[in-house]
């Protein structure tokens, strides 16, 4: 045979690969730390599984595309190149339109998902997901999701975010923003604080 590795390996004891284990029922989810977490009907709780440490800058409308508190709750804290979450709302409950400096990819778990993005006229446009269909946005694509699920509006579903980077940052859009200020979800005095850090 002549083939040769050429990759680095390390065995790693089960004690470190145990670390890198997450157990869904003992992850935390966040449903504050974003601009919107306020806003009636994007109520969601975020989940850090992988990844999703605090970018250099969090201000002037840039934060963790987690939020600046499930952005310190990573079961895995590592940073090796991409970041995955959760996402659990009830029917008719998402986020605003917001955008991202790397990919992001959507994979329903739960439920069916709709996922919105502006297109080169700024009119937007959605699929449907069902349960393991995906979607993967381009870095700058303007985007949201929400749950379509039909039935009890009070059953959460599941939808699971893959993002590119160490650090990925995300920032709503100003529409996005003034309608959250002026709904009193973030008032101006306290935005204008942030960014005069």
């Amino acid at each position: 045979m002549d083939f040769h590795e050429t990759l680095s390996r390390r065995g790693y004891s089960r004690k470190e690969m145990m670390k890198r284990v997450a157990r869904f029922k003992k992850l935390k989810g966040s449903d504050g730390g974003l601009p919107d977490s306020k806003m009636p009907g994007c109520e969601r709780i975020l989940y850090n599984v992988i990844g999703f440490q605090p970018p250099a800058t969090e201000r002037g409308g840039k934060q963790s595309p987690v939020g600046v508190k499930a952005a310190r709750m990573a079961a895995i804290k590592i940073s090796e190149g991409f970041n995955l979450g959760y996402c659990r709302a009830r029917p008719g409950k998402g986020p605003m339109l917001h955008n991202h400096d790397t990919n992001e990819t959507f994979i329903a778990m739960t439920g069916t998902w709709r996922a919105l993005w502006e297109n080169e006229r700024g009119k937007l446009e959605h699929v449907d997901l069902k349960p393991l269909d995906l979607i993967s946005f381009p870095p700058g694509a303007i985007r949201r999701f929400m749950n379509v699920t039909r039935g009890p509006k009070n059953k959460y579903s599941t939808l699971m975010f893959v993002i590119g980077g160490n650090a990925p940052s995300s920032e709503f859009t100003n529409k996005s923003m003034r309608e959250i200020e002026a709904a009193g979800a973030m008032p101006r005095q306290r935005a204008t604080r942030k960014a005069a850090r």
